[in-house]
């Protein structure tokens, strides 16, 4: 078949080029494979535009989708001459295009407000949010401005939350979330996931966690959702018995009496271990697999333990103070972290020379608070900043796909949810969930 010629709006003196737009993407968006001729001064949009010419051709009806453009495996983020200039690629022959729904979010939801700085969020459950605030107070959401759950008892700011999920869940089985505070304890909740009603139930934690001797900076589940550990500013990091049947070392059990109505006895439980090394606040640990977790700290170090041994089997010096840090991408081995300055770095600790990151992300202004790895990607992740920002990555380009800037103070938190929304918390005291994002 013979090859088209397309103008777009551009100058006619612009140099041709010879494309081919190919897509793994389902009709209604497959666009035809002809080769056609198209000026080489187009960007991404210009790009966008071409392919939604193509695709609604011949259609009564089409609604515009922005794209995102692969050539040799790299997102293009600059003109299509200058991107085959800096890459070496020659524009003689036919260059196959790959084009991919734009990685951005098309809604914002109305943002769910709270009491105070909204500091964490855990979306790794469907059917709800879970935000920790600066009140003490953990609350659940179905979604945007409806509040399910308010979970009461701390008496300091929630720093951290993390949804436990066992592996084998019996039927009808309540749903467990750990909450980690500035009042050095940790606890956790029982509650009903799939209840609906309208009214705000108001639930107190069925186990008290103590044994950190300051601010509780951090938790996370294992995998088998058996346990949790946590870090905190007392250098160390803890682990916990989860379940609600094993009570492990029990210190005291209280009851209480609320509307006649006698509630549930409260468990107070020490830790079953601690790992030592840090010397300085453990900011973040991350529980991947059973017998591997992964800490943070502000002495500059990421540390990956082995969990039965307890002892660290990698520690890397990273040169600044770390904030957050997550486990993912490719073979769910890459390390990403941020700190105290504007760069989101990213290891991959199967490389000799772990030290230096095999990314780099700079586009934030202020420190780094949280970052994300999607779970079914290899290259798609968020990260939070005390700019007021949240930005989206692929590991394919130096710059962010999307800025989410619907915060109007430093973002605290920041987390997938659905695998196709982004929630985030903040200063601002808002809960704001960004939706549609079409990652995979």
């Amino acid at each position: 078949m013979a090859g088209m010629d397309i103008d777009g709006d551009v100058e006619e003196a612009a140099r041709r080029v010879q494309v081919r737009f190919v897509t793994k993407l389902k009709p209604p968006f497959k666009a035809p494979t002809t080769s056609i001729a198209i000026p080489s001064n187009l960007t991404r949009f210009g790009l966008s535009s071409i392919v939604n010419n193509l695709l609604k051709a011949g259609k009564d009806e089409w609604n515009t989708e922005p794209f995102d453009f692969l050539i040799d495996g790299e997102l293009v983020r600059m003109s299509l001459e200058e991107f085959l200039l800096a890459k070496g690629i020659s524009a003689e022959k036919i260059l196959e295009i790959e084009y991919i729904k734009a990685v951005a979010p098309r809604k914002q939801e109305e943002p769910s407000l709270h009491d105070d700085w909204v500091s964490a969020v855990d979306g790794s459950n469907s059917k709800f949010i879970l935000t920790g605030c600066y009140d003490g107070c953990g609350r659940i959401w179905k979604a945007a401005g409806s509040c399910t759950h308010q979970l009461e008892g701390h008496t300091g700011a929630i720093t951290s939350v993390c949804v436990v999920k066992p592996r084998v869940v019996p039927s009808g089985a309540d749903q467990i979330v750990a909450t980690a505070s500035k009042d050095r304890t940790l606890r956790l909740w029982k509650f009903d996931a799939d209840e609906s009603s309208d009214q705000l139930k108001r639930i107190r934690s069925f186990k008290i966690l103590h044994g950190h001797n300051a601010s509780v900076q951090s938790v996370a589940a294992n995998p088998a959702g058996d346990m949790v550990c946590s870090g905190s500013w007392d250098c160390q990091i803890a682990l916990w018995q989860a379940s609600g049947s094993d009570t492990g070392d029990v210190v005291s059990v209280k009851k209480r009496k609320k509307d006649a109505k006698e509630e549930d006895p409260q468990v107070e439980e020490e830790a079953k271990s601690t790992l030592v090394g840090h010397t300085q606040c453990v900011s973040s640990v991350v529980w991947p697999q059973d017998e591997t977790m992964y800490s943070a700290s502000w002495d500059h170090s990421i540390r990956r333990w082995d969990v039965e041994m307890g002892k660290d089997s990698l520690n890397m010096y990273c040169d600044k103070v770390i904030n957050c840090l997550d486990v993912g991408g490719e073979g769910s081995a890459l390390i990403a972290a941020g700190g105290s300055d504007p760069i989101l770095r990213i290891w991959d600790p199967r490389k000799p020379g772990t030290s230096a990151p095999v990314y780099q992300f700079s586009s934030h202004s202020s420190w780094i608070s949280a970052c994300k790895w999607h779970e079914k990607s290899w290259f798609h992740l968020v990260s939070a900043s005390y700019d007021g920002k949240v930005m989206l990555w692929d590991l394919r380009t130096a710059w962010p796909l999307a800025v989410i800037d619907t915060h109007n103070d430093k973002v605290l938190c920041a987390d997938w949810w659905k695998g196709e929304s982004v929630v985030s918390g903040g200063a601002d005291s808002k809960l704001c969930i960004s939706s549609d994002v079409c990652v995979l």
